[in-house]
């Protein structure tokens, strides 16, 4: 199984707001599928703030990622937020997340991108050995904090 990536665009919309639906009803989000395609579509349709990836061919992916974009003092510049991952359970531990998480930022890397930053559930344990093997390290004495507006 590969975990080739491709950017999605806005024909993938109804593909992403399957998998979309799948990713926040294992993680207990609350969205409708209107709310979702509002998010995802401006990031289709090539919002500066971010895209959206395909893993697996892309004319039936087998797990998408988001990546929203950002600029950071600290780390030198253009900054990112893995905002989404999510690959379907029956093709789970093959090391496809791990191949993408690799990959995606290596690519970015050479657009100019400093750091790659994300969130997890800190009783995930699998979640945090999946991002330790993909090169993400926790920061002591940090903690992704939110104010929704």
């Amino acid at each position: 199984m590969s975990a080739a990536l491709t950017l999605a665009k806005p024909e993938h919309l109804d593909k992403l707001v399957t998998l979309c639906a799948a990713f926040h009803e294992e993680g207990g989000i609350t969205q409708t599928d209107e709310a979702r395609r509002a998010a995802l579509s401006p990031l289709l349709d090539g919002s500066p703030y971010g895209a959206i990836y395909l893993i697996g061919p892309a004319r039936a992916p087998i797990g998408y990622l988001v990546i929203c974009f950002g600029w950071s003092i600290e780390f030198g510049g253009l900054d990112a937020i893995l905002d989404e991952l999510y690959v379907r359970p029956g093709v789970r531990g093959r090391g496809i997340a791990t191949e993408s998480l690799i990959a995606l930022p290596r690519a970015l890397a050479e657009g100019g991108l400093r750091a790659v930053h994300l969130e997890v559930d800190r009783e995930n344990a699998t979640a945090i050995k999946l991002y330790k093997r993909a090169g993400f390290a926790p920061r002591e004495n940090y903690m992704f904090m939110s104010r929704k507006l």
